[in-house]
């Protein structure tokens, strides 16, 4: 279940993106994949399209419909986001931070691999 803080951590983000749920467009269709029976029974796939940009959004992580439907908003959220403020967006700056640790980790690596060869820890001899 998606608490009540998190709903309203959304609520805020989507006011802050002038989203509107009177702009959504909600459709429930029947999931596939993992999940068994269950899943394949109910209707528990989101579809969300935004009216005024025309962006479409489908979720079906998880089994319940609730929680998907609050992950398809939250993934409407992130894709406005990235259309509105490019490589400013939050996501953006996010994926760029992981990128920034995995390839200060990468040198680091590097170095200790190189002195203990011997060498001089990546630096060019001359």
């Amino acid at each position: 279940m998606v608490t009540p803080e998190k709903r309203a951590a959304l609520a805020e983000r989507m006011e802050l993106l002038g989203i509107r749920e009177s702009d959504l467009e909600e459709n429930f269709v029947r999931g596939s994949g993992k999940g068994g029976q269950k899943v394949n029974k109910t209707n528990n796939c989101v579809s969300l399209r935004h009216g005024p940009t025309g962006i479409v959004v489908k979720c079906h992580r998880e089994r319940e419909r609730e929680v998907n439907r609050f992950l398809a908003r939250r993934a409407l959220c992130d894709e406005i986001d990235h259309r509105v403020n490019g490589a400013l967006s939050a996501r953006q700056m996010e994926i760029a931070r992981e990128r920034k640790r995995k390839s200060c980790r990468t040198r680091k690596r590097i170095r200790i691999q190189c002195r203990k060869a011997g060498g001089t820890g990546g630096e060019s001899e001359g």
